[in-house]
């Protein structure tokens, strides 16, 4: 493990494989850390460089006090300086949960991604597109599954809720309050005032059949924002790199070496 800076913020970052191999970049959610990836990435290493970190507030990364610092772009700003540090011209890019918000937001305004590989998460522009087009009967199913994010705005009742969770998760009680001032920085704002939700970087949707905290109609929905996109199905729960790493591992292998014609 080593500790970069991103501003005033210090990112652990976990590297395993041949420095010299495509990149793969492996970015957990909440209320993970960088283990959350632990098997797929032992999986990963003998094909490529694999990259970990902890996001902002999670893991042995620091935890900015201020709701604001914990806004997409800071975010993104991470992602840049993990990637100065890798010192790759372009890498892959795997994400879960969370991660996947912070990956759409990242793969729309950058062109340091080689691909993308969501496991099961829109961006926050994408959704915000969705429920634009959506019929009211598949809108009110989306935010029927997603009645915990409003919740997560409330004062003080979600930290006590979500610590208990977070220790059975192996994730920590402070990881779990840190990790809600991303719901605060950035769901409001994000869905009202959305951006351009077109990417420039082939896409690779991991769908998990038994993930109930997102509706099947807004993640087929997603197609229509990269210029090359696969959708894949897989029988499994929200935490797919945990319960079916195997696969998981292989189909991010594949469609990395699928888009540099590996």
């Amino acid at each position: 493990m080593r500790l970069i800076a991103s501003g005033e913020v210090r990112l652990a970052v976990y590297e395993q494989g041949d420095p010299a191999s495509p990149t793969i970049v492996l970015l957990h959610g909440y209320p993970d850390d960088h283990r959350v990836w632990d098997q797929v990435a032992d999986l990963l290493q003998d094909r490529f460089h694999v990259v970990r970190y902890d996001v902002r507030g999670a893991g042995g990364s620091s935890a900015p006090r201020a709701v604001g610092a914990y806004r997409l772009d800071r975010l993104a700003a991470d992602m840049d300086a993990v990637l100065d540090a890798v010192g790759k011209p372009k890498v892959h890019l795997a994400a879960h949960d969370w991660g996947s918000i912070q990956g759409w937001y990242f793969a729309g305004r950058s062109d340091r991604l080689a691909s993308f590989t969501s496991l099961g998460g829109p961006g926050l522009d994408q959704a915000a597109a969705f429920f634009r087009q959506a019929g009211p009967l598949r809108a009110a199913g989306q935010l029927m599954r997603s009645w915990y994010i409003a919740a997560f705005q409330l004062p003080v009742l979600p930290e006590l809720v979500m610590a208990p969770l977070a220790r059975a998760l192996g994730a920590t009680a402070a990881d779990a309050r840190n990790g809600l001032k991303l719901y605060r920085a950035n769901m409001a704002g994000g869905l009202r005032r959305p951006g351009d939700p077109h990417v420039n970087v082939p896409v690779q949707l991991i769908e998990s059949t038994r993930d109930h905290y997102v509706s099947p109609w807004l993640l087929a929905s997603l197609g229509q924002w990269a210029p090359k996109f696969r959708h894949r199905r897989i029988v499994a729960d929200h935490w797919a790199q945990r319960s079916r790493p195997e696969t998981v591992a292989a189909l991010i292998a594949e469609f990395a070496e699928w888009t540099t014609g590996g």
